[in-house]
Formats: C-alpha cells, sequence, structure tokens
C-alpha cells in the first residue's frame, strides 16, 4: 500500500508539472468563492433569499437594472476627502447598507457595468467592515452578462424595507497608507509587491518606484466576465506576483485597484492591501519619489480562457 500511494503521489507531482499548474497548490486560501456566473447568480436569486445590488451610477441604474435590485453606487461608499473616491467611514457605508435592505446577515451579489470594478469595490468595502465573504459574491460580467443569461430588466426607482446594518471595525490589515508604500519603496521586503493596475498610458507619465504594472482589464475575458482562478494563479505569477507574498495594489483612486484585489481573492490570495489614497495621493506629494517603468506583463504560458 505504501509503493502505490508513493506511486500515485509521483504521479499525481508529473501531472502538475505538465500541466503548469504548481502555482495552483501554494494558494493558501480558498478558491473560486467570491465570483459567480450570471447563471450561479440568477439560480441563487430563485432558490433564496438574496439582495442584488446593482453598482451602477443612480442615472444608469434607473435606465435599466436587473428587476428587483437595489442601487448602491460609488459615491455611497466614498469619500472626497482629502482624495477623491477614498473609503467612506463607517457610518455612511451602514446607512447605505441597511436603507437598501442588508443586514449584517444578508447574502448580496453584485453586478455594475463597468468591468466589474465598481461591483469589486462595493464587496471590498463591505469585506473591510466585516461582512462574511461567503454572504457576498460579484456577478462575473455584470450586466451584459445577466443579460446574456436571459435575466429580466426594468427602468425607474424602487422601494425597500429598510434594515439595521452594523460595521464592524474597520479591518486595517486590508489598507495600505502613503506612509507603509513609502517605507516599502525606501527599504524594499522580499516578500512584498506593489502593483500598479492602471493603463499603460497612465503609467508611461509616472508609477511608484519598483511597482508591478498589470493592467486591472486584464483579468477580464474579452466579453468582460472574469477569468477563472486557474488563469489568475499562472498569470500573476508569471509577472512576478506570487500568492506567499503581500501585495498593495493602486491605481488612479484605487476603484480599479478594487477589480484586481478580487480577482487575486478569488484565486486564493490573502495577503492583500488596497493603497486607497493611490496615485493621486502619492503624485500629488512632491517628496514622493516616482519612476518610469520598463517593459510590459508577460503573457501567462498557458492560457485558460474558460
Amino acid at each position: 500500500m505504501k509503493k502505490t500511494a508513493k506511486l500515485l503521489l509521483l504521479l499525481l507531482t508529473f501531472a502538475i508539472i505538465l500541466t503548469g499548474c504548481e502555482a495552483d497548490i501554494s494558494v493558501p486560501g480558498e478558491v473560486g468563492q467570491d465570483i459567480i456566473t450570471a447563471d450561479e447568480a440568477l439560480k441563487m436569486i430563485e432558490e433564496g433569499e438574496v439582495v442584488v445590488v446593482d453598482a451602477q451610477q443612480s442615472g444608469d441604474f434607473e435606465d435599466q437594472h436587473l428587476d428587483g435590485a437595489v442601487n448602491i453606487a460609488r459615491n455611497d461608499i466614498t469619500t472626497f476627502g482629502p482624495y477623491p473616491n477614498m473609503l467612506a467611514d463607517a457610518s455612511k457605508v451602514e446607512s447605505s447598507l441597511g436603507e437598501n435592505g442588508i443586514s449584517n446577515q444578508t447574502k448580496v451579489l453584485i453586478y455594475d457595468n463597468n468591468n466589474n470594478m465598481d461591483a469589486a469595490r462595493l464587496w471590498w468595502t463591505m469585506l473591510v467592515y466585516g461582512h462574511d465573504t461567503a454572504n457576498m459574491k460579484v456577478i462575473s460580467g455584470g450586466l451584459n452578462a445577466l443579460k446574456e443569461a436571459g435575466a429580466n430588466f426594468v427602468s425607474g426607482d424602487y422601494e425597500v424595507e429598510a434594515v439595521e446594518y452594523k460595521a464592524a471595525e474597520k479591518n486595517e490589515e486590508l489598507i495600505a497608507a502613503k506612509e507603509e508604500v513609502l517605507a516599502e519603496v525606501n527599504n524594499p521586503s522580499e516578500n512584498v509587491e506593489i502593483l500598479d493596475v492602471r493603463t499603460a498610458a497612465e503609467v508611461n507619465k509616472g508609477i511608484i518606484p519598483g511597482a508591478i504594472h498589470i493592467n486591472y482589464v486584464n483579468n477580464n475575458k474579452d466579453n468582460g466576465e472574469f477569468y477563472p482562478p486557474s488563469y489568475i494563479q499562472r498569470y500573476y505569477p508569471d509577472n512576478g506576483i506570487t500568492p506567499d507574498e503581500e501585495v498593495i495594489m493602486y491605481c488612479q483612486t484605487s476603484i480599479r485597484a478594487a477589480q484586481s484585489f478580487i480577482a487575486l481573492h478569488n484565486a486564493g490570495y490573502r495577503d492583500l492591501k488596497l493603497y486607497d489614497g493611490a496615485w493621486i495621493e502619492w503624485s500629488s506629494d512632491s517628496s514622493t519619489p516616482k519612476a518610469v517603468p520598463t517593459g510590459a506583463p508577460a503573457k501567462p504560458s498557458a492560457q485558460d480562457g474558460s
């Protein structure tokens, strides 16, 4: 029996090497728990009590939204000071969630029409304030994917019964301040990576020194849906971001960075932080160092578009 078990282990190891999936075995967290397909979302809506949140801007929501959805827009969960789109305080988030029928125990499905970024930002905000990850999912591909799945869309406003939401203490482990990023730039750690998720045109004008550039849209397939965890688990290590490292990510105001956050979290990465002040804070400070990037992200060694 021992020889048989040893042989099976050797065969499994050889198979993993051949398929290029070695990154999959080292991820520390559960995989595939945060992002669901439109078909899965519609099935959940049919089977149980969930609140579907449309994260579009209010005007777009009024034009069209999933029948039965409530609207929590970016402005409902962010503040404009000291820099745009920063995390709102607990009281504002509590109001935005509670007024839309969301309690601490509510199962929440979130979608948008904006490359999954606003849905991901709401998901991250709820994570920061203690909502159970088992009770919140982002619908991959958002509005367009739901339409393709045959969902019923309506226009106009909505009514919902308000409930109480009590935010937990803000989880600072999910947030990086400028001082922390600066300390990492000045004295880089072997197990920390800074990730810039902006466009090439943006980073060519300046980037945080030492940051790796991976455009957040690279998390999406051509149809706007997220790539599966197996793809992310190859793509990011191929570009220098591995699950055993702490990853601090940012964009212009860290809305897009939240989309990369959930893509990595869904793939099992756990040591993740959002630099909430982002490039707009960093570039506004004349004392912070800036650099010009070189190169471009490599493609995964074996792409998985499923």
